[in-house]
């Protein structure tokens, strides 16, 4: 039990169920929970904690599975918490790790830059678009990150250049334990104002494409180099393949979709039976995308 401090301003559960943090909307419960309502909050909280407590960070639960036992030790939700957002000058923006990325592109949008289109099509906050590299429409978050602010595990704050950070597909590393607390991007003028018209497009694309109206995390899996992991599934005759109430989408191949019913534990076998079947079929081994936390039902 870790007592609340009166400096503390955020909200502690216990024993929280973590099913409705995720957009697969499943996941057993979280020893604790804390919902902090900014950054000096955040950082009041962590420096309160032991050295080796367990902390996981949730932004919209998008690209994470917790499976059914849950998670020992602290989650740190930063859902709709930790999201300031504002202009630096006429290129750059500050924007801390709660946002949405769909905020950030529709924020650059509306002030007339550029460059951020592709982020409408991110199903997270901006710490998870950070810590992973996220992409979409063949943009990646990095390509306009110039600085990121960290926050260690014990709540001391640094900031780091971008070039600082090993950065690759779905991947960065150097980050250690610290998390990402907010970044600086830098963004182009839009000079003919059409990225209000690029993100409507963009969107519509991902709604014809993808199942945005089910519960699922985004793409499960990593494009192999040269391939597409939807392309591999397809052809391994994996559409629609279901265990439990966990099915492979019809509509994208690469998302496994909760119907209403599916445990974590249904979809961490589908997960293992499409590696399976591609490897077999195909020759190829995917790798995840999607985080696999917590642990198992006894």
């Amino acid at each position: 039990m870790i007592p609340l401090s009166q400096s503390f301003h955020g909200q502690l559960l216990q024993h929280e169920p973590l099913a409705k943090y995720t957009s697969w909307r499943v996941g057993g419960e979280a020893e604790r929970l804390y919902m902090p309502v900014d950054k000096q909050d955040l950082q009041l909280f962590l420096a309160s904690l032991a050295d080796n407590e367990p902390v996981l960070w949730l932004g919209l639960g998008s690209n994470v599975l917790i499976r059914d036992g849950g998670v020992k030790g602290t989650v740190i939700n930063t859902k709709g918490k930790v999201k300031k957002m504002h202009l630096l000058d006429d290129e750059r923006i500050y924007v801390e790790c709660g946002v949405p990325c769909a905020h950030v592109a529709r924020f650059c949008s509306e002030h007339g830059l550029s460059g951020a289109e592709f982020l409408a099509g991110i199903p997270g906050t901006v710490g998870g678009a950070l810590k992973m590299n996220a992409g979409a429409f063949g943009a990646e978050t990095w390509d306009l990150v110039e600085s990121a602010e960290m926050m260690s595990q014990g709540g001391a704050i640094s900031s780091r250049n971008a070039n600082e950070f090993e950065v690759s597909y779905r991947a960065v590393k150097g980050v250690n334990k610290a998390c990402f607390l907010s970044a600086i991007l830098k963004l182009s003028a839009d000079i003919d104002l059409a990225g209000q018209d690029k993100i409507k497009k963009l969107l519509a694309q991902r709604a014809a494409t993808q199942p945005t109206n089910l519960p699922t995390c985004g793409s499960v899996f990593k494009n192999p180099e040269h391939d597409f992991a939807a392309r591999l599934i397809e052809a391994s005759g994996l559409k629609l393949y279901a265990i439990g109430g966990a099915v492979v989408s019809e509509k994208h191949a690469n998302f496994i979709v909760n119907t209403g019913t599916a445990t974590a534990l249904d979809i961490e076998q589908l997960i293992n039976h499409v590696k399976s079947e591609v490897s077999r079929q195909q020759g190829v081994e995917l790798q995840t995308e999607v985080c696999i936390i917590g642990d198992k039902l006894a």
